[in-house]
């Protein structure tokens, strides 16, 4: 069913004559990526702090599904609002500015990640996005590559350089090297000059090498703990019982960072008994560090890798190919 603020013909009507609304995708109850509508709404309006961005292009993510699929998902970002509007990625072009907004003006192309966690709303046409969330999008980078960095691309930053302190020398290992975060994650640590250690399965070695990875492990075929050892930094996108192993291989006053959720007690007593700092994070929305990613991808130091793109209204089809786990890079949706 169509909307546009009250459900009746006669308001659809004069919505699309006014041309105040937009399509969007909603979700009005947990479940398959079928749950997924397709909806006409009325285009959000913008506080004196944000931006009114048309989308070109938007990135999905596992929350994205995670979200989808459970009540509790959804109630965490979202209380009890209903229906919803999945999604925090976005690149786009600012039509209407806040009175407030005085680093962008109308016709900027700008991305980022919004209102994470929280609303995002970002499978929509049109999305208010406080503008502290964004930053320009360079020329130089398409409106896919943009979107693709920006959850998945912050979390890697995050993860290293804000929570890890990763600096030159360090010996770093990823887990899941070939993935949305993992494959930032490998470029990242790279660029700070560190000694880079990807897992992933044998037919994507040669794309996390490609990355700047300095040796790959197969996790199909070797325990990843019975070929590295003194490691410092270790970025955990997998699972808790990888924490479990891990601490195995990380050198006293090393650090685990974990970005799926909490951490189990005994993992916990295991790491401080071993002297490593094992603890968990979650993404936060910041214009500064997208700014600082944005520089990076300006100079081709970090490349978003972009395996499959769907249209808007293929996104059934995108949240069931991010589920299978076998993503390579990002899969970004095109508005």
């Amino acid at each position: 069913m169509h909307t546009c603020g009250k459900d009746t013909d006669i308001i659809l009507l004069y919505c699309k004559f006014k041309k105040i609304i937009m399509k969007a995708i909603i979700l009005n109850e947990a479940g398959s990526a079928s749950n997924l509508k397709y909806a006409d709404l009325p285009k959000p309006a913008i506080n004196d702090d944000e931006v009114l961005v048309k989308v070109n292009a938007l990135s999905i993510n596992p929350v994205d599904y995670k979200t989808r699929s459970s009540e509790g998902g959804i109630k965490r970002f979202f209380e009890e609002e209903r229906p919803v509007i999945l999604g925090w990625d976005l690149s786009g072009k600012v039509v209407e500015a806040g009175k407030n907004v005085k680093d962008f003006k109308l016709n900027d192309e700008v991305f980022g990640m919004v209102n994470f966690p929280g609303k995002g709303k970002a499978y929509a046409e049109y999305v208010a996005v406080p503008a502290s969330h964004l930053t320009l999008k360079p020329e130089n980078i398409s409106h896919e590559e943009a979107a693709a960095g920006t959850l998945a691309l912050l979390t890697a930053w995050q993860a290293l350089v804000t929570n890890g302190k990763i600096k030159e020398g360090d010996k770093v290992l990823i887990h899941g090297a070939s993935g949305g975060v993992g494959h930032y994650a490998t470029q990242i640590a790279k660029h700070f000059k560190a000694h880079v250690i990807g897992t992933s399965s044998e037919k994507n070695a040669a794309f996390v090498l490609q990355n700047g990875a300095d040796q790959h492990i197969d996790y199909t075929k070797t325990d990843f703990e019975n070929e590295v050892s003194d490691v410092d930094l270790v970025l955990n996108s997998i699972s808790d019982a990888i924490n479990n192993r891990s601490i195995d291989v990380v050198k006293p006053g090393g650090k685990i960072i974990y970005i799926l959720g909490a951490i189990a007690p005994e993992f916990a007593q295991k790491a401080k008994d071993k002297n490593v700092d094992l603890f968990a994070i979650l993404v936060e929305s910041s214009g500064t560090d997208m700014k600082t990613v944005a520089d990076l991808m300006e100079k081709g130091i970090i490349k978003s890798h972009v395996s499959q793109t769907f249209a808007f209204d293929e996104m059934e089809k995108a949240h069931l190919q991010l589920e299978t786990g076998r993503t390579v890079g990002k899969i970004v949706i095109t508005v």
